[in-house]
């Protein structure tokens, strides 16, 4: 928005004061009226659930125990017996 310094104008004085630019106050008032919805729709909780009806955090008892926590895993065994070289080129560090 510009800034209008006071002057002189048909012989009375014009206090300083800011201006919207021309054809701007139907924008403004679509992003007032915006803000205005997002406020309104961001107080409500999501789902439309009152607080008294959304569950609370759980209580958790440590160690945590995972399923197949207690059962051993197979450690896969390589398929070839002999060390495979790979080509590298001459300029290695």
């Amino acid at each position: 928005m510009p800034s209008i310094r006071e002057h002189l104008r048909n012989g009375s004085i014009v206090r300083a004061h800011w201006r919207n630019p021309a054809g701007s106050g139907k924008q403004v008032g679509l992003l007032v009226m915006f803000v205005l919805a997002m406020f309104v729709l961001g107080s409500k909780p999501m789902g439309g659930a009152t607080p008294a009806e959304q569950p609370g955090p759980q209580s958790t008892t440590y160690p945590i125990k995972w399923p197949g926590w207690d059962t051993p895993v197979t450690v896969p065994t390589p398929t070839v017996s002999y060390p495979i070289v790979f080509p590298s080129p001459a300029n290695t560090r």
